[in-house]
This record gives structure tokens, sequence and C-alpha cells, in this order.
């Protein structure tokens, strides 16, 4: 955590305060409780677990599309945490399927389901086969296990958003908007609270992730000089996301505060004190070709090659949001978290013909990008979506 912390800039934890502040009551709650936890293996969802888990629950099942994931993860909790008395169980299940939902009948006595399933990636983007998938994870398969919680009397439901939700520019956060919208009309009959933060330092996948893969492969570093982020650790992420589902009231938004503690930092500045951390002295490149060769021969040296450049890329937003201006806010109830209080504001026939249309689309096996986004700018209106031609995938 430590290490983490100097890497994007910090030296003290976000939610030190609020944790400790509610400590009692959090316990309290969560010793109390059932838990299932959608989505549980990945990066925020490992956290989630954990936090969960150390406040001993009468009940935690995570559910996760990756086997080897979950593996990881029962090992990791067995590692540093032990075992409790309650029941702890963790199964391989695509919440999409019909396996899920035989699950999910057989097994929903929960008091609180969390999800943090997600497609998170704005490169998720550039096909319109994947983009249908992002929809699918992100909104239907939300809305699907919306329903069913509420059939099943759980008390509540959270589900992680993000900033790139507020004033969306790119789908992935599009997606999330809508999300919100729907998590608003069952808001309706059934408790809901949600999270939207910032990027979570190292997680799977992420460019700070890949930094440790292309050392362990010995290939350049890349990263862009141009985008400055806001970075929670991987601990605050699932403190975060624990203090909105137990604390948050109905259609509540949790968010960092910003704070001489949460600034930005640039992708580049990052990725020079990751390698000064390694014991190597960046050696920056002009090209993907002298970078490449550089590989070969500058780890020998104590260098790395680094390319930082310019961002191009379709759906790269120029700075990081949590909230409108038209929303409201309570900043007072939390020392370092924000909250957006909202009413159950939702068009119910806007949201009945993106579920018809997306259900036609998937009927006749046949739909192309430019269709899925003009489906996007008529539920969102004033959505920032600007297409470039380039996405991440056709660089290093």
């Amino acid at each position: 955590m430590a290490s983490i912390l100097k890497l994007i800039g910090r030296e003290k934890k976000l939610f030190t305060a609020d944790i400790s502040n509610h400590s009692e009551k959090i316990l309290e709650i969560v010793s109390s409780s059932r838990f299932l936890v959608l989505g549980g293996a990945g990066s925020i969802g490992q956290a989630v677990v954990k936090e969960i888990f150390k406040r001993n629950p009468q009940k935690l099942h995570v559910v996760d599309i990756s086997e080897n994931n979950l593996v990881e993860l029962v090992r990791d909790i067995r590692s540093s945490f032990g075992y409790i008395n309650g029941d702890f169980q963790t199964f391989a299940l695509d919440i999409g399927s019909i396996e899920y939902d035989a699950f999910f009948k057989a097994d929903g006595k929960f008091d609180y389901v969390l999800n943090l399933s997600a497609l998170k990636h704005v490169r998720s983007e550039k096909d319109p086969y994947t983009l249908m998938r992002m929809i699918e994870v992100n909104i239907f398969n939300t809305d699907k296990t919306l329903q069913q919680s509420i059939d099943q009397g759980v008390k509540k439901y959270f589900c992680v958003s993000t900033d790139k939700a507020a004033n969306p520019v790119n789908m992935m956060g599009a997606s999330k908007r809508i999300m919100e919208m729907f998590l608003m009309r069952r808001s309706l009959e059934i408790d809901i609270s949600t999270a939207r933060f910032a990027n979570v330092a190292f997680s799977d996948g992420s460019l700070l992730h890949g930094f440790n893969q292309r050392l362990e492969k010995r290939q350049p570093i890349v990263a862009p000089n141009d985008i400055k982020r806001y970075f929670v650790t991987p601990q605050e992420s699932g403190e975060l996301c624990l203090m909105s589902c137990v604390f948050g009231e109905n259609r509540d938004i949790f968010f960092p505060k910003l704070s001489e503690s949460l600034h930005l930092i640039s992708f580049a500045d990052i990725a020079v004190k990751y390698l000064t951390q390694k014991g190597f002295e960046p050696v920056l490149c002009s090209t993907e070709d002298e970078a490449r060769e550089l590989a070969k021969t500058l780890p020998e040296q104590g260098k790395w090659p680094c390319l930082f450049t310019g961002s191009d890329t379709t759906g790269e937003k120029d700075f990081e949001e949590f909230f409108t201006d038209a929303e409201i806010l309570d900043m007072q109830r939390f020392s370092n978290l924000g909250v957006i209080k909202n009413e159950p504001v939702f068009n119910a026939d806007l949201l009945a013909e993106f579920e018809g249309s997306i259900c036609s689309m998937k009927s006749n096996l046949a739909w192309d990008k430019e269709a899925i986004v003009e489906l996007f700018f008529k539920i969102i209106p004033d959505f920032g979506h600007k297409e470039t031609g380039k996405y991440l995938d056709s660089k290093m």
C-alpha cells in the first residue's frame, strides 16, 4: 500500500478518518448480514470481498466469470485473514447465464448484493460486438440482477459506476450513465446505492498494471504524457464501495472528495516514479522501433526505455469529474467522501425504447456501431462522444 501511494504521489490513505469514525457501525452491520458479491474476483471486487470478509459476515458468496481469479482470491484471503465462522463460498459463473439464474434461485437469501462486474475499458468500444457485450454486462446484467434481488427480498443493491459517467465522452462512461438511469427506475422497488470513483491504481488490465507486465517481459514502458487522472488504491476502492453499500441512502452516489490527498497525476509521471522505485533510470525514446530495440540492451545497464506520447484515441476525456453542475451534493456527512443525492428521475419510455432496440438488434444477430451510438445519443442528448477513428489497440 505504501509503495502504491508514493507512486500516485500521495503520503496518506484517503478514507482512514471515515472508516475509523464509523468502524463500530460497519462491523455491526457486516457481522450480522449476508452478502453476495458479483464480479468479486476483479481488482475492485477482490478489494470489496476482503473488506467484508475481515469483518466476519454471516454469509459471503462471491460470483465471477474468471475461475483463475477466484482461485487467487481464495488463496489471498486464506493467506491474509484465515477463516470465518460464516458461510464463505465462491462460484465460477457468468452472471448472464442460466446457471447463475439457477444459483440465485436456490441461494438468493442475501441482505446485500454488490455488483462489481463491468466491461471497464474505453478500448472495448472499438468494434460493435465487444460494444454490445459492454451494454449487456454494464446495463442489462445489472438490471436483471436488480430484478432478481427485488424478487428475493434483498435489502440493498449496490453497483459500481464510474467518474466517466459524469458528462460522458466515451461509450463505456455512457453505458454506466445509462445504467444509473436503470438503477433509478428500480429504486422505486429496492434501495440502491452506487459509487463513482477514479482509476484504481494497478488494477487488472490497467495501464499501470501493464507496467509490471512490461518489466517481466522486458518490453518498453509506454504512457501518455498529456493525460492526468485521479487514482485510488485497491484497498480504498473496497472501502469506498463498502461505505456506499452500508451507509448510502436510496439512490445515493458516493465519490472521493478532492483534496490535497487526491490530486491529478499523469501516467508518464507515474511511469518515471515506478521505474525509479524498481531501480531503473528512465530513458526517453522518440519512436516505438527505438524503444523496442533499446529494450534488448538497456536493462543490463540499469536503464529502461520509455515512450511518452500525446493521446489521440477515441473516448479519452481531457479531465476527470465525479459530478455535474446539475447534481445535488452532500459534502458534510463524511470527511473524505462526497455524496450525490438523487430523486428517482428517469424517462420510462426512453428506457423501454432502448431495451427494445437493443433486443431487436440482438435477435437479428446484426448491428453496427453507428446505430448503437445513435441510440446512446437519443437517451443522453448531451453525450460528448467524438469518433477519431483511432483506438488504443492500434498502439503499443
